[in-house]
């Protein structure tokens, strides 16, 4: 291993974990928030907008994510949309992941018994109090598993963007590649703080999952 290669492109190496790091979050955010509403929707929805819904699901779950950067990136300007690299990154990111997430949130309601919000509703309880309190913790602490392979996949599949040229950590080492002609030291790097990183989500997961349990034992 020569490791004055990392000496040499230490801070390039960065700046495409910062973006990496950064465009993961931000999307992943935005995935799990357009996810969740969208698993209300097709659980609590009428029929029309389910099957709106169910359409947009199945798109952006059955096409690669692949297709679906080109087609942002490069069919967008034909409709009157041109968006940067980063930003069609970022954005198709968060739409593959929805679809994703949408499945996980309607999987997760449909997991609770309609009895509960039966019983809430003969006590008087708001609908929005129902969610609040009888729905969501216990939503919360079943779609934490799934959740956390989800994320560990979209933090993978960042690598993805370095074809549209967004300069996160992929497209920084096969930058190194291309001036050096040296790839063993670079992708075992590469390969490397992946897994450090999936490795620290999954920790996380499972520690948020513990936490959220015994939060909600009676």
């Amino acid at each position: 291993m020569d490791m004055s290669l990392f000496v040499r492109y230490g801070p390039q190496i960065l700046v495409g974990l910062k973006y990496t790091v950064v465009i993961w979050v931000i999307g992943s955010i935005f995935a799990i928030l357009l996810g969740f509403l969208l698993g209300f929707a097709l659980s609590f929805g009428n029929r029309s907008m389910a099957l709106l819904l169910r359409g947009y699901v199945e798109f952006f779950r059955g096409t690669p994510l692949l297709a679906q950067l080109f087609l942002l990136y490069y069919g967008g300007p034909s409709v009157g949309i041109t968006l940067d690299a980063s930003t069609v990154g970022l954005l198709g990111l968060g739409l593959y992941g929805s679809a994703y997430f949408a499945e996980i949130f309607r999987a997760g309601f449909a997991s609770i018994p309609r009895s509960q919000f039966e019983a809430a509703a003969s006590f008087g309880i708001p609908k929005l109090a129902q969610l609040r309190y009888v729905t969501l913790p216990q939503i919360f602490v079943l779609v934490i598993p799934p959740s956390t392979n989800l994320l560990i996949v979209l933090l993978k599949d960042t690598a993805v963007l370095s074809i549209l040229t967004v300069p996160e950590l992929t497209f920084q080492v096969t930058g190194m590649t291309i001036e050096t002609f040296v790839f063993i030291e670079p992708f075992v790097a590469l390969a490397a703080v992946y897994w450090t990183l999936t490795e620290l989500v999954a920790f996380l997961g499972r520690r948020l999952e513990v936490r959220v349990g015994r939060y909600l034992q009676p």
